[in-house]
């Protein structure tokens, strides 16, 4: 069979494959509606079955397809497998067809793979404000081959050094990145080991077929990640906590929220800072994965704001210790190993505004990319004016794992307002195969009772966003290539706590910079296996895991000592030692005048008439 009629064949798989999942899901509802209990046990039989069929028919086109690709011939396909890889119930929007492209040549064998793979996924799930943790976990697909998280708690992996012979990838296009305007403070302390971003080029994967064997041998479609062994030096150097403080690497923008004195400039300004907030997580354009937190980790940092004025008030009992009234505060712990949910909390204290919120992340194998899907929520509070917005987030994929890996955010979010109505909704546009731009998004403002936008937005996540308006006006909404990244300022590791970020990791970063893998995965599998035995002595001993900064409450975690908890109780505070000092006035005047009273009385009995 030569090379165009496989790819004839895959097509044809592909397009019998949808044709096959589509009449199981029309299974699935005509189980739904029967009533007879003994036909219905019937059909969940051949239900079952099917699935399983899908599920091998699933392995079997991908394994193909990187055969095919990594053979030699250069023919590009317009396949559809990454959508089915993952997508339950949901329909392809694209037709499966064979395109023969004259300019692919330029491009290799395995990347063609990849981009046939990976570039149609498009997510099944959509993140909304009101739905709670369960149930967003069981929208998600869980096959007869999953592995759960909650399995035992033998499963606390980054990556091991099995490639630590591979060399770094190389981007695809060639092309470097602009460099990041970053504004530092004058109380910035340089840390080579957190400041230095990586600058070397990573060749192409596809001479290393060791790794791809290694990775396929481990996975199946729709499994979780957390046992997967991955390679060593798509590792970047920082916790995953610390990634999430970069959701405030624009502080200004965030402070200024407050700033605005129409709800709907409020709104405005949220959308403004949410949609910058994504860019900053991701250093370069080639996709590394952050530590996975151990369990009672916990980050803090700050920001000077430009142009601010240090007020030299200092906050009592704040997120970080000896914090200023004009800074911005972040501080985030693992609260969670099973499932892995980091709960993390920002705030002004002179603007009267905080975020509050947690992130629940689950990863699955989709092929040749890996779906990290972010349930959760956070809540912007904007006291002054009692308002709260509820934002969700993005999913995010690993595109292109066995060649050149890159980062793409996919996904419909929302963010609303309760008190005042105003709501937006935005949607993260996953690449299509066929054409298309990398990291495009939309988003429109809506106000209250109104189905009419008052504000849409689209452009790059990552790039430029224009704003148009319902009077017509169109401006500049968002251009993160032009808008400097305001440094966070972190304590030395030599003054951090033992379970404090940098301080935790510091040796597995260490050797990690310095290229010396081996030593990177020592310290690493004493974390993990530290872990590991501090989870066995709890469950021997039924002791419930503390967290330090956080609580749940039902289905959410909040921060333990938000700002407005603390102003009331400095309110309450304040109104009983005023409350004291009045009665402690009113007893020193009862005490004058009863003086006074008596000695009246004596001076009266003293100068008494004598009678006639």
């Amino acid at each position: 069979m030569s090379a165009i009629d496989l790819d004839r064949k895959l097509a044809e798989a592909d397009s019998y494959l949808q044709i096959l999942i589509d009449q199981v899901k029309d299974l699935g509802e005509k189980i739904e509606r029967c009533e007879d209990l003994g036909a219905k046990e019937q059909y969940n039989v051949i239900k079952i079955t099917a699935e399983e069929m899908i599920e091998s028919i699933k392995h079997s086109i991908l394994v193909l397809q990187v055969a095919r690709q990594t053979a030699g011939n250069e023919v590009e396909l317009g396949s559809t497998v990454d959508d089915l890889l993952l997508c339950d119930t949901e329909t392809s929007q694209i037709e499966p067809s064979l395109s023969v492209s004259s300019t692919s040549k330029s491009e290799t064998n395995l990347e063609i793979a990849s981009e046939a793979l990976d570039e149609l996924y498009i997510s099944p799930v959509t993140l909304t404000s009101s739905t709670s943790m369960p149930n967003l976990a069981d929208n998600m697909q869980d096959d007869s081959h999953s592995m759960s998280a909650s399995d035992d708690d033998d499963d606390f992996y980054d990556a091991e050094e099995g490639s630590s012979d591979s060399q770094h990838l190389t981007q695809d296009n060639g092309q470097t990145e602009d460099p990041i305007q970053l504004i530092k403070s004058k109380d910035d302390q340089y840390d080579e080991l957190y400041d230095d971003v990586d600058t070397e080029e990573l060749d192409s994967l596809q001479n290393h077929g060791s790794i791809i064997t290694h990775l396929l041998s481990q996975v199946r479609i729709g499994m979780d990640l957390t046992k997967i062994v991955l390679p060593t030096f798509i590792l970047e150097r920082r916790s995953l906590l610390e990634m999430y403080a970069d959701f405030i690497a624009h502080p200004d923008l965030f402070s200024s929220i407050s700033d605005f004195e129409s709800p709907k400039d409020r709104m405005i300004q949220v959308v403004r800072w949410y949609l910058s907030a994504f860019h900053a997580g991701r250093r370069s354009a080639i996709a590394k994965k952050p530590y996975n937190p151990i369990l009672g980790e916990h980050f803090s940092c700050m920001w000077d704001l430009p142009d601010s004025a240090d007020s030299g008030e200092v906050v009592e009992d704040g997120p970080v210790s000896d914090d200023g009234s004009n800074n911005v505060f972040f501080i985030a712990e693992q609260v969670s190993h099973h499932p892995p949910i980091s709960a993390f909390y920002a705030e002004h204290y002179n603007k009267r505004l905080s975020i509050d919120g947690y992130i629940w992340t689950k990863s699955k194998f989709l092929g040749l990319s890996i779906g990290v899907h972010m349930i959760g929520q956070a809540i912007i509070s904007v006291l002054d004016y009692d308002e709260e917005y509820i934002l969700t987030f993005p999913n995010g994929y690993g595109r292109s794992i066995l060649t050149v890996p890159w980062i793409e955010l996919g996904g419909k979010v929302s963010i609303s307002c309760a008190k005042t109505g105003y709501s937006a909704s935005v949607d993260f546009l996953t690449k299509p195969f066929y054409g298309g731009k990398k990291h495009r998004v939309t988003c429109s403002i809506n106000p209250p009772n109104d189905k009419k936008p008052l504000c849409t937005i689209q452009g790059e996540w990552n790039g430029v966003m224009w704003a148009q308006y319902d009077t017509g006006m169109n401006e500049k909404f968002v251009d993160t290539k032009a808008l400097p990244i305001i440094k966070k300022i972190v304590k030395p590791i030599s003054e951090q706590k033992e379970f404090e970020s940098r301080r935790l990791w510091k040796d597995v970063t260490y050797h990690l910079k310095n290229k010396n893998v081996e030593e990177a995965t020592k310290y690493k599998q004493k974390l993990e296996q530290r872990q590991r035995d501090e989870a066995r002595e709890r469950k021997e001993t039924r002791t419930p895991i503390e967290t330090k900064f956080f609580h749940e409450v039902g289905e959410h975690w909040v921060y333990d000592r938000p700002l407005l908890k603390r102003l009331t109780e400095s309110q309450n505070a304040s109104s009983k030692i005023s409350d004291e000092n009045a009665c402690i006035s009113h007893d020193l005047v009862q005490d004058d005048v009863q003086p006074i009273a008596d000695q009246d009385v004596a001076l009266s009995s003293n100068h008494e008439v004598p009678d006639s």
